[in-house]
């Protein structure tokens, strides 16, 4: 696996190294000691899977508060993603900001979150499936949220969002 670091302290975009053969293909997509060698030791506690029928469905931006902040790694198993994560790590020099990667399964390139980053996607094909490995469990009630349109963040969305529900539609500003 190959890490690059992102301009946001801690995050990395982790592209695999994929072995065709007559038979298709295999990938490691997660390695203790490689992501340890990257600097990340955060353990994986739960994965979890999400379904996008439309290109143009927006998911996000969510986090978990506190104790419950979760560092996550994302791929997309199936189609493509625009993804977002956001800095809001109280005191951080890149607070506020926010980096963006295109995701996808052609390219089986993952992203890793560290805690304390709102993440969301924008879906760029029909039949999206993304993949979340977290190094802590979901917990109700602990969920936080910035709202997409954000002036502050100024996202560039690359194409029309198409699909929300209206949780993400009426999150906060940061």
């Amino acid at each position: 696996m190959r890490f690059t670091p992102l301009p946001l302290a801690g995050a990395f975009v982790v592209d695999v190294d994929y072995i065709a053969d007559v038979r298709g293909g295999f990938a490691r997509t997660y390695c203790v000691e490689e992501f340890a060698a990257a600097g990340i030791t955060a353990p994986i506690a739960q994965c979890a899977t999400s379904f996008n029928a439309r290109a143009g469905t927006l998911r996000g931006l969510h986090f978990q508060v506190g104790r419950h902040a979760q560092a996550k790694l994302v791929r997309a198993t199936s189609g493509a993603i625009f993804d977002v994560i956001v800095d809001i790590r109280s005191g951080s020099p890149t607070y506020g900001q926010h980096v963006t990667a295109e995701l996808d399964a052609d390219s089986r390139r993952m992203l890793y979150i560290p805690a304390d980053f709102a993440h969301g996607f924008l879906t760029l094909r029909d039949d999206t499936e993304v993949f979340y490995q977290f190094d802590r469990p979901w917990a109700p009630g602990a969920e936080g949220g910035i709202n997409y349109a954000d002036e502050s963040l100024a996202i560039a969305w690359p194409r029309e969002i198409t699909v929300i529900n209206d949780r993400d539609r009426n999150l906060p500003r940061l």
